[in-house]
């Protein structure tokens, strides 16, 4: 990291230093305040304007979210994210920007880029660290404008989740070059799903003003929780694994961050995207091999 400028290391020093968890609760709290009706309307307008938010596309109209995170956290009008017709495809989980498609090698994702972290630390899980070697992944970052519920990319089972505790440094672009396995720091939550594909890993990264996450699947988790106490990690494996069809919700931000897709090798072929290049939950980033 001794290319970062002067400024870049003043900001990481700075980030590193902050109580992000704190700042974190304070920015969630003031997030789940119910607007007053008379200023509701123009307050929510006002941040989908600065933000590039298409309010066409919400399920409702803007004066009936009571706040902040529930416009946030917005579900989308049926059709308003169609999937390809193709039964092999592979559809993106989320709204949001390709930070990068490469494949796993010696346990390392992202390595080319001097931000690299291994694929175990990254799931708290060596035995589907050791199945996802050499398989395909893709690293899609949201920001604010984006929709913020996380979808199946495939259909299959979801037989296990792992909630791993961390910090909650911002997940943009200049954060992950200046702070060295970013991801991997950061708090997570990891779904593990398995079907046609073999394996896969679904990686929701949390980040400052975004630790609370939710599984739609499973009522039992949200990570601001009495039930998911500070700095304790925990897993849970289904016995009657639960079955997600793709395009399914899987969860849901409570501010933006980023996801990660990680599949088994030789199972799936994942597009090859440009860094930076926009994408929304349902459009095509890949297919399954060997079907039709």
């Amino acid at each position: 990291m001794s290319n970062l400028s002067i400024g870049e290391r003043v900001a990481r020093s700075a980030w590193r230093a902050t109580p992000a968890r704190a700042l974190s609760n304070v920015i969630g709290w003031t997030a789940t305040r119910t607007l007053p009706a008379g200023m509701r309307t123009a307050f929510l307008r006002s941040f989908a304007s600065r933000y590039g938010i298409d309010v066409a596309e919400a399920d409702k109209p803007l004066e009936a979210y009571s706040g902040l995170q529930e416009f946030f956290t917005r579900r989308l009008k049926p059709g308003a994210r169609p999937l390809p017709d193709a039964r092999d495809a592979v559809v993106s989980p989320a709204d949001g920007t390709q930070v990068e498609t490469g494949v796993v090698e010696a346990g390392l994702l992202l390595d080319a880029k001097d931000a690299g972290f291994t694929l175990a630390d990254l799931l708290a899980d060596v035995d589907v660290a050791k199945k996802l070697e050499g398989g395909p992944y893709c690293v899609t970052y949201l920001s604010p404008r984006d929709y913020h519920r996380v979808h199946a990319p495939v259909a299959g089972r979801v037989v296990a989740w792992h909630h791993v505790p961390g910090r909650l440094f911002p997940v943009n672009a200049r954060s992950v070059l200046r702070e060295p396995g970013l991801f991997s720091k950061n708090e997570r939550f990891v779904t593990i799903m398995e079907g046609d594909f073999g394996v896969a890993a679904v990686v929701m990264v949390a980040a400052v003003g975004v630790g609370h996450i939710t599984a739609s699947y499973d009522p039992e988790v949200a990570t601001h929780g009495r039930a998911f106490p500070a700095g304790q990690p925990k897993s849970k494996r289904f016995t009657s694994p639960l079955w997600l069809d793709r395009g399914a919700e899987l969860g849901v931000f409570n501010l933006g961050s980023t996801t990660i897709l990680v599949f088994e090798k030789g199972r799936v072929e994942l597009a090859q995207t440009t860094s930076g290049a926009p994408v929304r939950m349902g459009q095509a980033i890949g297919r399954l091999l060997g079907k039709s």
